[in-house]
Formats: structure tokens, C-alpha cells, sequence
């Protein structure tokens, strides 16, 4: 039981000093599949706060990906500072936490309890399994990078819609991958929304309606179309399966957003936005069938 995980942890901990983060979840898995969507990269940089972690990925400095934990899902949350950022390897501590399983199946749960000393310490983890084994890693941080402003606003965004993920988990699944880029139209006039490919086998267009039974908002003010590479466009693909609702923006520059609502196994609500990059020599022309 979750009461009985946790008093292991707080028994093995008890020789420990304070630390600067302390953060425990009954259910580790509902951080792995968050983390999951975005592991296209191994290099993460991890954001401290006291609404939760923020851990982002980028890729050519024309995708970048961040999945956002907010304190409330943690059954135990404390910071000491305002803030905190550092450098981690994805891959390690997904593997870390995923150490006894994290299949969606398995009725067996890991609790997890998270510590950071501060700069140039270790991201020590602490999982528990249901069957009582207690297991401790401890992974190296790293001086964080420089990561791309995409100076993304909400003042500047001129189309927005929010619809389910259901109707374009599908429409995600069959891209032609033989179509270099991926091409986004949102209008205020029909077809709305159109998302198309330009493979060998030919054009392929997926349309949606604004009043479509699975829209739930439509806000476009102008006629955009612009192109993003097919190659930086798959990875959201993860973020998309995982999700119950999708949000897509684009401002005056072409600059996509991807805002995923994920349900936890538990019934609460994580988010993971893609940033991506327009195609600029692309985006120049207009493919029409």
C-alpha cells in the first residue's frame, strides 16, 4: 500500500540532512509516460520551481519540446529556493524510473520519492515496488545550455483551435513519410483546417470542419499555410497518443504550437508543448491538389 511505500521511504531517508528538493509520488509511472513524450533527445534541461518541474528537450534549435509536472501531482513537494535549473541525461532516468516496469497493464505500482542537493549535486531517486523492494539511483547533473528562445506569445498568435486528440492520433499515424514536410492550413473559410502531405504517391489532405463534433474551439482571424519538417514534426507524435486533447497555435510568423492534455493514471492533468520552426523556403510556395 502507498501508506506503507511511504514509511519506507521516510525510514531510509531519516540519517539524510535537508535537501534543497524533495518531491514523492505514489505512482511513478505517471511521470515516465509524461517524460516518455518527450524523449526524442537525450540532453534535458530540468526547471525547479515551486509550481513543479518543467523539463525540455530541443532538437537543430527548430523543435523544442517541454513536458510540464506541476507540484500538485506529487503527493509531497518542497522546494527551498525560487528556482534551479541543470542539465540530465532523459534516457538514464527514464531507465531509472522504469527500473520495475512501467507497463500501462501491470497492476503493480513504484512510489518514488526525488532529492537535489543544488548545483553540481546528483538527481537522487528513490523507488519503492509494491512488493516492498527499495532501489536508489543517483544520476549526474550537468551545467545547463543555452536553449533557443522561440519568443512564442499569446499577443502575437492569430489561429488557435482545440479539439480532441482522438480524430488526429489517426490522421499523425498514416503521414507520408515520403513527404518531407508536413503542411498546415487554418482559415477562417473552408476547408478550416487541413493538414496535408506531398509524398511519391501523391497529395494526401486531411480536413476538419470548424463545427466538426470534435472541435471544442476555433479561433482563426486570418488564412495561414505553412510547412514543418515531416522528421521534426514525428516526435510529437508520442505527446499526441498519450493525450485527450490537443491545443494547436500559430502566430504571425508561422511558429507552431502543440499543447497536449495528458491524463494520469489517476485521473489528474499534465501538459506537453512542441514549439516548431516554419519551413521558410517551403512555406514560400502553396501546394494545392
Amino acid at each position: 500500500m502507498p501508506g506503507d511505500l511511504t514509511a519506507q521511504m521516510e525510514e531510509a531517508e531519516e540519517s539524510e540532512g535537508q535537501h534543497l528538493f524533495t518531491a514523492r509520488m505514489d505512482n511513478a509511472r505517471n511521470l515516465t509516460n509524461v517524460l516518455k513524450a518527450i524523449h526524442f533527445k537525450d540532453a534535458a534541461t530540468v526547471f525547479l520551481s515551486d509550481n513543479g518541474l518543467k523539463i525540455t528537450v530541443e532538437d537543430s534549435k527548430y523543435v523544442q519540446a517541454s513536458a510540464f509536472v506541476q507540484s500538485s501531482l506529487f503527493q509531497d513537494f518542497q522546494f527551498q529556493e525560487e528556482n534551479a535549473v541543470f542539465k540530465i541525461n532523459l534516457a538514464v532516468m527514464l531507465e531509472c524510473l522504469s527500473i520495475f516496469g512501467s507497463s500501462k497493464e501491470s497492476s503493480s505500482f513504484t512510489a518514488l520519492k526525488m532529492c537535489y542537493d543544488g548545483h553540481g549535486s546528483p538527481l537522487k531517486l528513490m523507488l519503492v515496488e509494491d512488493a516492498g523492494i527499495l532501489t536508489d539511483c543517483s544520476i549526474k547533473t550537468q551545467e545547463p545550455e543555452d536553449l533557443l528562445d522561440f519568443e512564442f506569445s499569446g499577443e502575437n498568435v492569430e489561429n488557435k483551435i482545440i479539439m480532441q486528440s482522438s480524430v488526429l492520433k489517426d490522421v499523425f499515424a498514416e503521414l507520408d513519410t515520403t513527404s518531407d514536410f508536413v503542411q498546415i492550413f487554418m482559415s477562417p473559410d473552408a476547408p478550416y483546417f487541413r493538414i496535408s502531405t506531398f509524398g511519391y504517391a501523391g497529395s494526401s489532405h486531411a480536413d476538419f470542419s470548424k463545427d466538426s463534433d470534435f472541435m471544442e474551439v476555433f479561433e482563426c482571424n486570418k488564412t495561414q499555410t505553412n510547412r514543418y519538417k515531416t522528421s521534426l514534426l514525428k516526435p510529437s507524435t508520442k505527446a499526441l497518443n498519450l493525450s485527450s486533447k490537443i491545443s494547436i497555435r500559430l502566430d504571425d510568423r508561422g511558429l507552431i504550437s502543440l499543447q497536449y492534455m495528458i491524463l494520469t493514471d489517476d485521473s489528474q492533468i499534465c501538459f506537453v508543448e512542441f514549439l516548431c520552426s516554419p519551413d521558410e523556403e517551403e512555406s514560400e510556395e502553396v501546394y494545392e491538389e
